[in-house]
């Protein structure tokens, strides 16, 4: 495997990795994400799976600060193609958005999954975390 993680910066790219996302991407969205420093997007690509320009994975995050907690990494959304499944993608995209959060001075990094979602939550735990604790969330949409 021949993966290549990089840092989005452009609207452009973000439509070609549109297939990664659980929604349609939202240029107005895509715009206010991009303008932040403390929102990251990286894309994986791996020659052996598809084209170079074609992304096979992704992760989003956002860095949230806090009086008492300094800043963390939320990690918000990852998504690998399916074709690219099972080949340590996901892993190694949490690991780079980690290692970022590190350079950025975040104290912690932390996501939420489904108790279903076998996928992610074996991708997480490979990604070694300090901890895993149930927690409910609640949802407002507006």
């Amino acid at each position: 495997m021949t993966l290549r993680i990089e840092r989005v910066t452009d609207a452009s790219t973000v439509l070609r990795g549109a297939h990664l996302f659980d929604e349609a991407v939202d240029a107005a969205a895509t715009s206010r994400f991009l303008a932040s420093p403390t929102h990251h997007l990286l894309f994986a690509y791996d020659d052996e799976v598809a084209d170079p320009m074609h992304p096979v994975g992704m992760i989003s995050g956002a860095e949230l600060t806090h009086p008492d907690k300094g800043t963390e990494m939320f990690l918000n959304e990852l998504g690998v193609d399916e074709v690219a499944q099972r080949r340590g993608i996901g892993g190694a995209l949490v690991r780079e958005l980690a290692a970022l959060a590190q350079s950025r001075g975040c104290t912690a990094m932390w996501v939420g999954t489904e108790p279903d979602n076998v996928a992610a939550l074996a991708t997480y735990r490979s990604t070694g975390p300090v901890s895993s604790e149930p927690f409910v969330a609640f949802t407002w949409e507006f």
